[in-house]
C-alpha cells in the first residue's frame, strides 16, 4: 500500500464510523436529567440553536458554544460546547435544527452538553454535531 493511502483509508474509516454511530433523539432523557439535577449523563438531543456564543479558549482548548431549545421532551434550552481543536468551525446559523450526542452536565439555567467530539485517547464515548447533513466530531 503506497505510503498516502494510509492516511487517506485511516480518515475514511474514522468518516465512516462517525456516520453509523449517528443515534436517534431523546431530548425526554435531557429533561430527566434536567429535572432529577444528574450530571454524566450520555444523551442524543435535538432541537434549534436560539443563539450563538462563540469560540472561546478553553482550559485545553478552544470551544465553539450555543444554546439549544429542546425540540421534544421539555421546553428546555441547554448550552453546548465543541472543542474546535477535533470539530474545526462548524456553521451554524439561529433558528437551525441541529442533533447533538454528548454528555449532559446539569446546572440550574439548563445545564450543557459537552464531549461532543470524538476522544483521541479512547477513554470516554465520543459525541457528535449533525448539522445541515454533515457530522462534526
Amino acid at each position: 500500500m503506497r505510503s498516502y493511502a494510509r492516511p487517506v483509508l485511516a480518515a475514511a474509516t474514522l468518516l465512516l464510523a462517525a456516520c453509523a454511530a449517528v443515534q436517534s433523539p431523546d431530548d425526554a432523557a435531557v429533561c430527566a436529567a434536567y429535572s432529577s439535577a444528574r450530571s454524566s449523563v450520555e444523551v442524543v438531543a435535538d432541537g434549534t440553536v436560539t443563539r450563538l456564543l462563540g469560540v472561546q479558549p478553553g482550559r485545553v482548548s478552544p470551544h465553539e458554544g450555543f444554546l439549544l431549545r429542546l425540540a421534544s421532551g421539555c421546553t428546555l434550552v441547554v448550552r453546548v460546547e465543541a472543542n474546535t481543536d477535533f470539530t474545526g468551525p462548524i456553521p451554524l446559523d439561529v433558528g437551525e435544527r441541529v442533533l447533538v450526542k454528548g454528555e449532559y452536565e446539569y446546572y440550574p439555567l439548563g445545564g450543557v452538553i459537552h464531549w461532543t467530539h470524538r476522544d483521541p485517547r479512547g477513554r470516554h464515548e465520543g459525541g457528535y454535531i449533525e448539522s445541515r447533513g454533515r457530522i462534526y466530531f
